[in-house]
């Protein structure tokens, strides 16, 4: 295995899990994953995660708001941040002389983050426009609702940006609180691809993060037990009829992950080739868009079609989606059409991580799950390995008629 491909790990002496890949170059990628997310907030929590991923940026006991957005900015880097159902991360990309000055910032937020009060109003108010905003964009939204369609009566099935009346009453007690039951250093992940030795990442590591300290609530994440599918239909303005159906499918850990990965990519992933954009949208010209995701928690999956598509197509797109999903379920892909989707798939993972920060996205979230992280050449040998019959067993566990879950935002058909 070439250096380019080696993974190193360790674990500092307070449980921050180091995961280190060497990559030549100019451009180094820094990402620090903690283990909490939206699914880990009560009720009267919901939106607080991602509340903390937008204050902590917003002053230290070191760095005022000003300072924390041009450490990196100024020297031509790029820092930002998301919140997932399941995780929160805080990421940069830079030239590799920054590193040091990357990782003082990230220690820095991470734990010392103060949330003045006049901040904690402002991004109040960009949160709440943020909410309002996703509202307005049913393509958007339809995907929040159809997981809560899903994942109804459990925390998977809330927003993740929380409601306008919680992030309205939220108050500082609200975020320490919830910051120190949360973010200790057992529950990260602190990663990195650059052009930087794992022994030189690691003394970085050890001067910035090994002092920190924290004393995290007990890790229970309630887990999920499946719901029966369900059909939702709502009447909404838009021109546009909005369609999300799917059903559940395989958590991360799940062996056959990487087979659902590639199912997925022959339906209806980012390709142009795909079954779904083939014969709904080039065939018959009914659907503006139309693709196919998987998505992976630790307990639980799934997998969602979405398609945009004038009202008097609505009917007759769902059959078509159905007809797809049957074909995949009763006929077996031949020699040549297997070989070609793997061939795509490996080629999009391979461009998708040509940057280095995708990959190392990927990379700072599979310290959570795996010992070994696999690298790019070990899928491939897995992939190599897939059958038809392999596809065709999961098509029929996971795509059964029977199983599908419907949400539809019904535009207004033109008189």
């Amino acid at each position: 295995m070439s250096d380019e491909q080696l993974i190193s790990q360790s674990v500092l002496d307070n449980g921050i899990k180091i995961i280190h890949r060497h990559r030549a170059g100019e451009l180094s990628h820094l990402a620090l994953m903690v283990n909490v997310g939206m699914r880990d907030e009560k009720a009267d929590e919901n939106g607080l995660a991602h509340f903390i991923e937008h204050l902590v940026f917003k002053g230290t006991k070191r760095r005022k708001a000003y300072h924390i957005l041009s450490c990196l900015e100024n020297v031509g880097g790029d820092l930002n941040a998301f919140t997932t159902k399941e995780e929160t991360c805080i990421h940069a990309s830079f030239l590799k002389e920054h590193i040091d000055k990357a990782m003082d910032l990230f220690a820095d937020v991470v734990f010392n983050s103060t949330f003045p009060d006049n901040e904690l109003q402002k991004e109040k108010e960009v949160i709440l426009d943020e909410i309002n905003s996703y509202r307005d964009t049913p393509a958007d939204e339809i995907f929040d609702e159809f997981e809560n369609l899903i994942y109804r009566d459990h925390q998977l099935g809330r927003n993740i940006l929380g409601t306008i009346d919680l992030v309205s009453r939220y108050r500082r007690d609200d975020i320490v609180r919830f910051h120190k039951q949360h973010y200790a250093p057992d529950r990260m992940v602190l990663a990195c691809i650059g052009n930087i030795s794992f022994d030189d990442f690691m003394k970085l590591a050890n001067k910035y993060f090994a002092d920190r300290q924290g004393n995290a609530l007990p890790f229970e994440r309630i887990p999920f037990v499946a719901n029966a599918p369900a059909t939702r239909v709502e009447e909404r303005s838009s021109h546009l009829t909005h369609v999300v159906m799917g059903g559940l499918a395989y958590k991360y850990t799940d062996e056959r992950k990487l087979k659902m990965i590639l199912l997925n990519n022959i339906l209806g992933g980012p390709g142009m080739n795909t079954r779904l954009n083939l014969n709904i949208r080039e065939k018959y010209g009914f659907a503006y868009t139309i693709e196919s995701q998987y998505n992976a928690y630790s307990d639980t999956g799934n997998y969602t079609i979405y398609m945009g598509v004038d009202p008097r197509s609505q009917e007759r797109s769902i059959e078509l989606v159905y007809k797809e999903l049957n074909k995949l379920m009763t006929q077996k892909l031949g020699v040549l059409q297997l070989s070609n989707a793997k061939k795509q798939l490996i080629g999009q993972v391979a461009l998708s991580n040509e940057s280095g920060m995708n990959d190392l996205l990927s990379m700072v979230r599979a310290g959570f799950f795996e010992e070994h992280i696999e690298t790019l050449p070990e899928t491939i040998a897995k992939l190599e390995k897939i059958t038809s019959s392999d596809l065709l067993e999961i098509a029929n566990e996971i795509f059964d008629r029977d199983k599908v879950s419907l949400l539809i935002y019904k535009g207004q058909e033109e008189k």
